[in-house]
């Protein structure tokens, strides 16, 4: 199996990063909840060029996340595990099935009521918070498991972008959108006639977000499409995607996820909370999370290699795949997003918070005790 240097790199750093993942988790919880909590949800709200803060971290620094996690995946497309294509579809059934199962469990809960709308919260999968925590267990975890656990978690998050256009969005500004898609047209013919300028991919991939973000898409979507534009060689260190690749690594791991997570983890639990999660709200995102994303992935994966459509990557059996599928149960990213989208008002968007905090932390315990047994074993 290839893997590049770059991407030993991008998982080690992940390593690093799931512990101030955690650390940071800990810190917002607690600063919102103390008696400086107030001050500390309006420094999110801080006005910036016409937007909170809060919105820039999410719509803007996280398409670097996603443009960094782009170029990582297409290289292993190209050059890597998921070269072979058997391989490669594997982790697409499964996260097609990690969406669907976790949208029926939510509709059974909800079905007919006031937050029916908000089934595509426990659809999705935290890429960064996952990733972290999987990598807490070192080389201890096949490097192929990490990445069918990134290539199902933004085939995951991809799946959730498009609810979002297409459930979430007010509106579609048809010309914003046809100008995103004619940049991104444009990147592909320089890539394909062999440009290989940084500063113009760069320049074209900030055009790209900007028409993106007023399109009514998400514009974290632009980061994804950006790395599948941008040239890629094989083993060649000095290619515009290795560059990119080598200057994104540490800024995404260290300051831009640490900064989402400080961001959108400050849930302020009031003296009553406990009775929130008691609500069908929440029990639709605590039972999609924790019983929906790991039957459905582990389900469609046995049956897609059953059926022969794909086979398990070298390395990688069902207990690891049912290990990872629990992980996916991390909802932080895309969750928080479909829920400031979907829910209708405060209290709802607090249970929904406090719901998805919950689900992921007990995916993450629970997935991270049950890969350290059987990677053990």
């Amino acid at each position: 199996m290839h893997i590049s240097s770059i991407y030993r790199k991008f998982l080690s750093s992940e390593k690093s990063g799931g512990f101030i993942i955690i650390i940071c988790t800990l810190i917002s919880m607690i600063l919102a909840n103390s008696s400086s909590g107030d001050q500390y949800i309006e420094c999110w709200k801080m006005p910036i060029f016409g937007s909170t803060l809060t919105h820039w971290i999410n719509d803007g620094l996280m398409s670097v996340f996603f443009l960094l996690i782009g170029l990582e995946l297409k290289r292993e497309f190209l050059y890597g595990e998921l070269s072979n294509t058997r391989i490669a579809i594997l982790p697409i059934i499964g996260a097609i099935g990690g969406v669907i199962f976790p949208v029926i469990i939510f509709l059974l809960f909800n079905r007919h009521s006031s937050v029916e709308n908000a089934a595509g919260i426990p659809m999705a999968t935290d890429i960064a918070f996952a990733l972290g925590i999987l990598s807490l267990l070192g080389n201890a975890v096949p490097s192929s498991l990490k990445i069918f656990l990134t290539t199902l978690a933004v085939i995951d998050d991809l799946l959730a972008i498009l609810a979002i256009a297409f459930f979430y969005s007010e509106t579609i500004s048809i010309s914003n959108l046809i100008i995103s898609i004619s940049i991104l047209i444009l990147l592909y013919i320089l890539n394909h006639y062999k440009v290989r300028n940084l500063f113009i991919y760069l320049a074209g991939g900030v055009s790209l977000w900007y028409f993106m973000l007023h399109s009514g898409i998400h514009a974290t979507l632009s980061g994804v499409l950006l790395a599948f534009v941008i040239p890629t060689e094989k083993d060649d260190k000095k290619s515009v995607s290795s560059k990119l690749q080598e200057l994104l690594y540490k800024p995404v791991a260290f300051f831009i996820v640490p900064l989402f997570v400080l961001a959108n983890t400050g849930i302020v639990l009031n003296s009553n909370w406990q009775n929130s999660i008691l609500s069908n709200l929440s029990a639709g995102i605590i039972v999609g999370l924790l019983i929906g994303k790991p039957t459905g992935i582990y389900l469609f994966s046995r049956l897609s290699v059953l059926w022969g459509i794909c086979e398990l990557p070298k390395g990688v059996n069902w207990k690891l795949i049912a290990g990872v599928g629990i992980v996916a149960g991390i909802g932080f990213t895309m969750s928080i997003f479909i829920t400031l989208l979907a829910c209708k008002n405060q209290n709802e968007i607090d249970i929904a918070k406090i719901s998805i905090f919950i689900a992921s932390a007990i995916a993450s315990i629970t997935g991270l005790g049950f890969l350290s047994f059987f990677t053990k074993k």
